[in-house]
């Protein structure tokens, strides 16, 4: 039994066996992502993971940290706090497998106001979810209570993830040539990027956010606009094993034109259809209400596509038969042609 209290602590706001019940009840979470990797338990002062190095000549470790930002500000609206964790580990793992890495474990870090246990435990319940959905291990992470730092009824979330690739499975896009094929993961919503303009748009502080929205059919604007990001890393594990990948983009802040460049290398383009794109309603509604240029809304948000991969032309049939095969909505949107732009959306 942990006989730890400080009532000196306490009167200045921060109640330490708060968190250790908090602890408690994330247990059960928790031991739902354990892997055979993973060789400690809740509370120490590390994490400890065995690598299983089979089939691995030369192995890579990919690491990737991340936020969920100011979606935050919506569960705070909405008091609805089990999924902005998935949000966390997705935009972490997501990058990670753009490098091809299979993630292994992750940690989060979340710095509160006022250590509410039942609230913690919701919270690093969708941590663990997202966990679950990508196959890794969450094992460690770290509540800070932060009193006059934070609102009483606030927090930040974020996390760390790392992955493992072996050297001649990295994908580095220098086998990327003209004539690949881009093809198109569809995404869940906005996913946790953009959501400053989001707000600003929809004034989410004065809007019924639990008010049904003809334009999003009948869902309201704040389970529409929560929806956690979509994770693809079992997918694209799926399909590295029979497909040849030759760049993957994860879609986040700055949209298309900030994220898919970063996997073409010089002297290739990026060429998008627009007329390809299948855009969210929820897109088509925040342009509306905030009269958004498209270019902005492109160059801002997913717009309905939360990861792009090119793949050989030879290859896409397969490709999209794997992809619809674990669960995506994957179809073509573009090709690689010469050029310096890097992208076109024509």
């Amino acid at each position: 039994m942990n006989k730890s209290k400080s009532d000196a602590y306490a009167a200045a706001g921060v109640d330490i066996t708060a968190g250790y019940k908090s602890v408690e009840l994330m247990k059960e979470h928790i031991a739902k992502t354990k892997t055979a990797g993973v060789c400690s338990g809740v509370g120490g002062f590390g994490g400890l993971f065995s690598l299983d190095l089979t089939g691995i000549k030369e192995p890579i470790l990919v690491s990737g940290t991340d936020g969920v930002g100011t979606k935050l500000k919506l569960a705070f609206l909405m008091d609805k706090h089990d999924t902005v964790g998935i949000d966390c580990v997705a935009m972490c793992v997501n990058d990670v497998i753009c490098c091809g890495a299979k993630p292994l474990f992750f940690l989060d870090y979340i710095a509160c106001g006022k250590n509410v246990p039942e609230r913690i435990a919701d919270i690093v319940k969708g941590v663990c979810e997202g966990c679950v959905q990508s196959g890794c291990a969450l094992i460690g992470g770290e509540t800070a209570e932060m009193p006059g730092f934070y609102p009483i009824d606030e927090y930040d979330l974020a996390g760390y993830c790392t992955g493992i690739v072996d050297k001649s499975k990295v994908i580095d896009n220098t086998k990327m040539q003209e004539g690949d094929v881009i093809i198109a993961l569809a995404s869940s919503g906005v996913h946790s990027n953009g959501f400053s303009l989001v707000r600003k748009v929809f004034d989410v502080e004065n809007t019924d956010l639990k008010a049904p929205v003809a334009e999003l059919g009948g869902k309201s604007l704040g389970d529409t606009l929560l929806a956690p990001t979509k994770i693809y890393v079992k997918s694209v594990l799926a399909l590295l094993e029979k497909v040849q990948v030759k760049g993957i983009s994860h879609i986040t802040g700055g949209g298309f034109y900030e994220n898919i460049p970063r996997s073409i290398p010089d002297g290739l383009c990026a060429r998008v259809e627009r007329s390809s794109v299948k855009v969210l309603p929820i897109f088509n509604y925040l342009a509306k209400v905030g009269n958004v240029t498209e270019r902005d809304m492109f160059n801002t948000f997913n717009m309905g596509v939360g990861m792009s991969i090119v793949v050989p032309s030879q290859q896409v049939d397969l490709a999209l038969e794997i992809l619809k095969a674990n669960g995506e909505d994957a179809y073509v949107i573009g090709k690689i042609v010469k050029g310096d732009d890097k992208i076109e959306i024509i």
